[in-house]
């Protein structure tokens, strides 16, 4: 919708635009808000400036994504909803389970539900209050949680699941409650494919020893690796000392210095590809290696794993990319059949990922 009457959007115009384009992909690029909007780049970055100082967005790289009290789609009114509501938990509402939730609401809406949303976080020790109220919020139906597996009450969250009245589905999370348990309903991005996926685009591309990178705190770090591993065996990667690391959280004093020591070790191994979870570990990789002189991607290729902001840096991110939107829908469409037939037998549905091949990969230097 580039301007050609010579019209200037107004600051509400732009912001309902901005607010839109997050809404339906999860971020936005001031390259693009400029074709459409017609407006001065300079204009723009004051618009998100302000849009991340209300916590509506969080600016990265040539952009923004979602923040924390980014608003939700309108809920349809009463009249159009008749089946009740799904409450949601999810560990965060602005990284990542932004697009999961998208694809919530689109397919509740469709069904005739409204969703009750609730952020979490990964340091919540135990989930079952915050699922108690949700439970007691009003007409809920059923429930769909992504649950911190790590903690000492993982395992009384997944039998108070288990064990609530109210039917629930795992979004992003496998669980068996209890010894000899049934497992609970899941849709799940097949990580471990991920792994692969990027594994064998480095291995097509002539890369022999590559490394992975790890975020400590995410419970998909440990599906990657499984993945990583395996891909890693069947390609002839690295077949003597695989490289992997994991790194401390990016808010930590020491995050810079264990990325520096990183890139030193995979030099100085004869390391030339890294796969990166997630999307910041790896501008931070980037970032540093281009400080010190190493090019991306020709000394050093570099894929990250989300895709949540990579086609936004420079250079542009060769990424995995799980479903988001998919995960999301999928999620609420076996709940709602679940809720429909409550002794159907358990799904467990699970969706491949996609690499997105961009500009941080390329042939080792002979």
């Amino acid at each position: 919708m580039t301007d050609t009457t010579g019209h200037q959007p107004l600051a509400a115009e732009r912001r309902a635009h901005i607010l839109s384009t997050l809404h339906s992909d999860g971020a936005v690029r001031i390259s693009q808000l400029t074709e459409d909007l017609g407006v001065a780049t300079v204009t723009l970055r004051r618009d998100l400036a302000q849009l991340e100082k209300e916590g509506v967005l969080r600016r990265v790289h040539g952009g923004a994504v979602a923040g924390e009290s980014t608003p939700a789609r309108p809920e349809p009114s009463a009249d159009e909803t008749q089946a009740g509501s799904i409450a949601v938990l999810v560990p965060s509402l602005a990284y990542y389970w932004p697009g999961v939730v998208r694809g919530m609401e689109t397919a509740a809406q469709r069904l005739g539900y409204t969703t009750l949303l609730r952020g979490a976080s990964y340091e919540l020790q135990d989930e079952r209050p915050v699922l108690d109220r949700l439970v007691a919020s009003g007409d809920v139906r059923g429930l769909i949680v992504a649950p911190n597996t790590d903690t000492a009450h993982a395992g009384d969250v997944m039998r108070w699941l288990a064990d609530c009245p109210v039917p629930s589905v795992l979004v992003e999370r496998d669980a068996v409650p209890g010894a000899g348990g049934i497992p609970m309903e899941s849709v799940t991005t097949d990580h471990a494919l991920g792994a692969l996926l990027a594994a064998r685009h480095l291995a097509t591309l002539g890369h022999r020893k590559v490394g992975l990178i790890l975020s400590r705190h995410s419970p998909t770090s440990r599906k990657i690796a499984a993945g990583w591993q395996t891909a890693c065996e069947e390609l002839a990667l690295t077949p003597a000392d695989h490289f992997e690391q994991t790194l401390p959280d990016r808010t930590s004093p020491d995050f810079s210095d264990v990325v520096n020591a990183t890139l030193d070790s995979a030099l100085a191994t004869g390391v030339t590809a890294l796969l990166v979870h997630s999307d910041p570990e790896a501008m931070a990789f980037v970032d540093l290696a281009l400080t010190r002189g190493i090019s991306v991607p020709d000394d050093l290729s570099i894929i990250a794993y989300d895709d949540e902001v990579a086609q936004l840096f420079t250079p542009a991110l060769t990424a995995v990319s799980p479903p988001r939107a998919s995960v999301g829908e999928a999620a609420v469409e076996l709940l709602a059949r679940r809720i429909a037939q409550p002794d159907r037998p358990v799904h467990r549905v699970q969706l491949s990922p996609r690499l997105n091949v961009r500009a941080s990969t390329a042939a080792p230097r002979s």
